[in-house]
């Protein structure tokens, strides 16, 4: 089982898409493990963002990603980071397909409503700037062999 950090930006904040896509997200059979709307502030945003320190973009994502709360996911479930990536769709709202979050909720190419951490490696740094020890947790689900087939003895 993954563990990937959703962070739903400030547009999907504003435009009251939290719970729709949350919905998405738990109807696919991901386990909301960690949650928390919070305001980020410039230093966790540069430091969050620090890969891009120096691209055209940056200072307006930091501004943009600092201008209102944002709601903070953890997301759990088997291959967690890849299924959350495809639902969200491509960067770009004007680029992503329909039935996707960006290609249902968003046009804009600067405004693309959701962050979603890209690798393993990355969910594990990301985690930890957004979650305090134990403020994502493990909890058992009664729908877990409803959503995996656990025939084999794991998820599949």
């Amino acid at each position: 089982m993954e563990t990937t950090l959703i962070i739903l930006k400030p547009d999907a904040v504003q435009r009251g898409l939290m719970g729709r896509i949350i919905s998405r997200f738990e109807d696919k059979g991901l386990q909301v493990v960690g949650c928390k709307m919070m305001q980020i502030s410039p230093q966790l945003a540069a430091t969050h963002y620090e890969a891009h320190k120096g691209k055209g973009f940056y200072d307006g994502l930091v501004r943009f990603m600092t201008s209102s709360p944002v709601l903070v996911l953890a997301l759990r479930g088997n291959g967690a980071i890849a299924i959350a990536r495809g639902m969200m769709g491509a960067t770009f709202g004007s680029k992503a397909n329909p039935g996707t979050i960006r290609g249902d909720f968003g046009v804009s190419n600067s405004f693309n409503l959701i962050h979603g951490s890209d690798s393993p490696e990355a969910a594990e740094r990301e985690l930890k700037l957004f979650f305090a020890t134990g403020e994502v947790l493990n909890w058992p689900r009664a729908s877990e062999a409803w959503v995996y087939d656990m025939s084999g003895g794991k998820p599949e």
